[in-house]
């Protein structure tokens, strides 16, 4: 047996840091990593979100009902983004996911305040997420009982030191038990299969090369684009099978209202796995080996974890985390998940969130075939 030896010893150390050198995309990776997590987590997450998009119902015109629109206007938890006398336009806001609250102003409100008889302030929070707005419903007691103090005076000042003229009611829709299953468990769907399905094609050409057999490939009479839908096809029936898994256990064991078209679903599953396996195969374009695919797929991820709305409300994000997360398919097919399962809603209603998937799917095939490399080296 050899003595030890310090000069084979750094020959190898010489060795290792010539490879690492070398390897610019595993290196921009270690230290890429952490500095994503430090940035999302220290400026993008926020668990007490603000500026909550909210549509307003009026049905009373009077002074009232203006001291309570100042007040979520001031408000630091609501942003008016729209104005209605009609509830069912408010609702269709709630509906399309473009709002988080529905604030409605009955008739007659000013006149029943004065008249001592605690008309109906009717709040409707998205429950879908019940998280993202536990904070602006705690609040908004508080906040409309204040903008009505300034008007209670002369005969009517006696109630402004007692309990609030009017009576608050709050409907949480599609999840009114705030059952936090309703929310995870389908948005587990989209994460689950962001995990797999790029990670099943991530490695489709980084194999290949490294086994040696890239080059039977290149001799087929085969375009870029016939041998990256050869290589996408066969997971999408992997991925089929995982979301059926995932949808009888999310009914059967999480009891998770199921109230829209499965079919519908079933489209939109089959795009959102194509555009996820076309990442992988991009991936796998650009890797130079497996541990670089995998990697990358670990840095997509990430964000497709802390950036679509999944694990923290969406709404809360500062405006630029948002736009990247909107980038990210995961976003768009959590929103087309839940609204179907929880909110029952159609075509119409999912169609803004199914042209981005459209897009990005566009774009990451185009992007793979014109990475694919005809040559070896």
């Amino acid at each position: 047996m050899r003595a030890f030896s310090l000069q084979r010893l750094f020959a190898v150390l010489a060795k290792e840091f010539i490879q690492m050198r070398r390897d610019r995309l595993t290196a921009a990776m270690v230290l890429g990593i952490p500095v994503l997590q430090l940035m999302l987590f220290g400026f993008a997450i926020n668990l007490n979100p603000k500026n909550l998009p909210t549509a307003v119902s009026v049905d009373d015109p009077g002074r009232f009902s203006r001291s309570i629109l100042a007040a979520l206007v001031n408000s630091s938890y609501f942003q008016i983004v729209g104005q209605t006398n009609s509830p069912k336009e408010a609702r269709r806001l709630l509906d399309q996911g473009k709002v988080t609250f529905v604030v409605e102003i009955p008739a007659n409100f000013t006149r029943d305040v004065v008249r001592g008889l605690q008309p109906s302030l009717v709040i409707e929070a998205d429950a879908t997420d019940p998280a993202a707005g536990s904070y602006a419903l705690a609040a908004f007691t508080a906040l409309a009982t204040s903008a009505l103090r300034d008007d209670l005076v002369g005969p009517l000042a006696a109630r402004a030191q007692g309990p609030p003229p009017f009576q608050l009611v709050t409907h949480l829709l599609y999840n009114p038990e705030s059952n936090t299953q309703y929310n995870i468990v389908p948005g587990l769907l989209a994460i689950i299969l962001t995990m797999t399905m790029v990670l099943l094609t991530c490695l489709a050409l980084t194999r290949e090369r490294e086994r040696g057999t890239y080059e039977n490939l290149l001799a087929m009479p085969a375009t870029p684009l016939e041998i990256m839908l050869g290589k996408i096809a066969p997971n999408i029936l992997i991925g089929a099978i995982q979301s059926a898994v995932i949808l009888l256990v999310a009914r059967f064991v999480f009891a998770v209202p199921m109230l829209g078209s499965l079919a519908l679903l079933g489209a939109a599953l089959i795009v959102y796995i194509v555009a996820l396996l076309a990442v992988g195969y991009a991936f796998s374009t650009i890797a130079e080996n497996q541990l670089q695919a995998m990697q990358m797929t670990v840095f997509f991820l990430l964000p497709s974890i802390l950036l679509s709305g999944f694990a923290f409300p969406f709404m809360g994000m500062p405006r630029w985390a948002q736009w990247l997360g909107e980038i990210l398919p995961a976003t768009h097919f959590l929103r087309i998940v839940r609204g179907i399962l929880l909110k029952g809603i159609g075509l119409r209603e999912i169609w803004p969130e199914v042209w981005p998937l459209l897009l990005f799917l566009s774009a990451v095939m185009t992007i793979a075939v014109m990475r694919f490399r005809r040559t070896l080296d």
